[in-house]
C-alpha cells in the first residue's frame, strides 16, 4: 500500500504545479471589439492612456536602431556612460563576445560608484557563464534572477520575464526584441547574424520604463528604487507623444492582447506587423479579418526558412488559411531569421518592444512594449518595413494550399501547443 500511495502524492503534486502553470488565472476576452472610432480619433488615445494606461505623454525622443551593428553600440555607450544608476532586465543574456562587453562595462560603472541592478530571467539566460555573474557581483552589481527553481516558485515556473529594458541615470532607456547574444551581432548580413530592432528613448516616458523595470526588481528582491537618482525630472525633448507599456501575468495580462485588438479595431486604412513569432487567438485573427473587410491593407512580416521555433512557425501555418482567403499579405523574410516585433496603424500609431503575437506573450510572460503616437517617427518605421519587404517572399494563397502533406500533419500538432506558443 505505501508505494502506492506515495505514488499517488508524487502525481498529484505533479498535476498541481502543471496546472497552475497553465492556468492563466483570469478570464479572457471572448467578445469582438467593435470599430468604433480611428486611431486619429481624439478617443483612441484617452482608451489607450485611460482604459489601458499608463498615461501617453508628450515631449519624448525616440530613436530607432537596427541590428546588433546599431544597438548594441548603443547600448553600451549609454551604460559607459552612467553616472548615478543603471537598471537592465532581459530574458536572454548568453556568454560570448557581446556578453562579455556588456559584464565588463555593467561591472566598471559598478566599481566607479554607479549603482547597477540586473534582472535575468532564469530560463532564458540559463546560457551564461558563471563567471559573468562572479565578477559583475564582485563589482557591486545587484544581480537578480527571475522565477528561479525553488520548491516555493514551482507554480510560477512557466511566467518568464521577456522584457528587454535598460534605463540609464533614469534619463534614457531602451526597448525592443534584442537579447544580449552574438546571434544579434552584425547587421544582418547573414542567416547567423539576426535582423532585428530596439528603440532609444529619452523625454517623459522614460519614467514608465524604469517604474516598469523596478515591478519586477520589487517582486524578485522586495526593494524599492526610488529617488531622483532613478526618477529624476524629466522635460520634454521631443515632439513624440509615447507610452511604456507593461503586462505580466499577474496583474493586466490581458491589457496587452486589448492594446492589440483596440488598435486593429481602430485601423482605417493600414496595418503591417513585424513579428518574429505569430501564432494569434481566435478573437485577434477575427478582429484583422474584420479589419480588412472595411478595406484596411494588412501586410505581415514573418520568418521564414531561418526560424529558431520550427515548432511554433507549423503552429502559425494552420492558422493563414483564413487570413490569406481574407486578402491579408504575409511575407516570409529570406535573409535570416527575423526577430522584429514592430506594428503600424494607419502610418501614425507604432508599438514596438518585447511582445510576440501569441498566447505565451499575452497570458504567460511579463512584456514591455513602448507604444508611439507620432507621423514622422511612424513614416520611418514605414520605410523600414518596405525595405524588409523587399527581402521577403511573399506566401499565396495556392502555394499555402498545396504544401505537402507531411507539413500540413506537423502545422495541426503544433496547434494543440498553442496556448504555450
Amino acid at each position: 500500500m505505501w508505494p502506492v500511495i506515495l505514488i499517488t502524492i508524487v502525481i498529484t503534486i505533479v498535476l498541481t504545479i502543471v496546472f497552475l502553470n497553465l492556468r492563466t488565472g483570469e478570464k479572457q476576452i471572448r467578445y469582438a471589439v467593435q470599430h468604433e472610432f480611428t486611431v486619429t480619433d481624439p478617443q483612441f488615445l484617452r482608451s489607450m492612456g485611460q482604459l489601458l494606461g499608463p498615461a501617453i505623454l508628450p515631449g519624448n525622443r525616440i530613436r530607432a536602431l537596427h541590428n546588433g551593428d546599431q544597438i548594441f553600440p548603443a547600448m553600451l555607450a549609454a551604460i559607459r556612460g552612467a553616472r548615478q544608476t543603471i537598471t537592465l532586465e532581459t530574458y536572454i543574456y548568453w556568454s560570448g563576445e557581446i556578453g562579455g562587453k556588456f559584464s565588463d562595462a555593467l561591472s566598471e560603472r559598478a566599481r566607479s560608484g554607479v549603482k547597477v541592478h540586473v534582472m535575468l530571467d532564469w530560463a532564458g539566460c540559463s546560457r551564461i557563464k558563471a563567471k559573468y555573474l562572479e565578477e559583475m557581483k564582485a563589482a557591486g552589481v545587484e544581480v537578480e534572477r527571475y522565477h528561479p527553481i525553488h520548491w516555493h516558485t514551482l507554480a510560477r515556473i512557466n511566467n518568464r520575464t521577456h522584457r528587454k529594458l535598460l534605463v540609464v541615470d533614469g534619463l534614457m532607456g531602451f526597448a525592443g526584441g534584442i537579447g544580449i547574444a552574438d546571434q544579434w551581432t552584425g547587421h544582418a548580413e547573414s542567416k547567423d547574424h539576426w535582423r532585428d530592432s530596439h528603440f532609444q528613448l529619452e523625454g517623459p516616458a522614460v519614467a514608465q520604463m524604469q517604474a516598469a523595470f523596478t515591478d519586477n526588481w520589487i517582486k524578485t528582491r522586495a526593494r524599492v528604487l526610488f529617488g531622483p537618482e532613478y526618477f529624476p525630472e524629466l522635460s520634454p525633448v521631443g515632439d513624440s507623444l509615447a507610452q511604456v507599456f507593461k503586462s505580466s501575468r499577474g496583474e493586466g495580462s490581458e491589457s496587452v492582447r486589448l492594446m492589440y485588438l483596440l488598435s486593429i479595431a481602430s485601423a482605417a486604412r493600414s496595418i503591417r506587423l513585424q513579428a518574429a513569432y505569430f501564432v494569434p487567438d481566435d478573437l485577434t485573427i477575427a478582429t484583422f479579418i474584420s479589419a480588412r473587410r472595411r478595406g484596411v491593407k494588412i501586410e505581415i512580416i514573418l520568418p521564414g526558412l531561418h526560424t529558431d521555433e520550427h515548432w511554433v512557425q507549423h503552429a502559425s501555418h494552420h492558422l493563414w488559411n483564413d487570413l490569406l482567403d481574407a486578402g491579408i499579405e504575409i511575407y516570409e523574410y529570406q535573409p535570416t531569421m527575423y526577430h522584429c516585433k514592430v506594428f503600424i496603424v494607419d502610418e501614425i500609431w507604432v508599438s514596438v518592444g518585447s511582445t510576440n503575437f501569441d498566447d505565451r506573450s499575452f497570458r504567460l510572460n511579463d512584456e514591455v512594449n513602448l507604444n508611439i503616437y507620432d507621423a514622422a517617427f511612424a513614416a520611418e518605421q514605414v520605410q523600414i518595413f518596405e525595405q524588409d519587404l523587399g527581402k521577403s517572399r511573399r506566401v499565396t494563397r495556392a502555394e499555402f494550399k498545396n504544401r505537402s502533406a507531411t507539413g500540413k500533419i506537423c502545422d495541426r500538432l503544433a496547434l494543440t501547443l498553442r496556448r504555450q506558443l
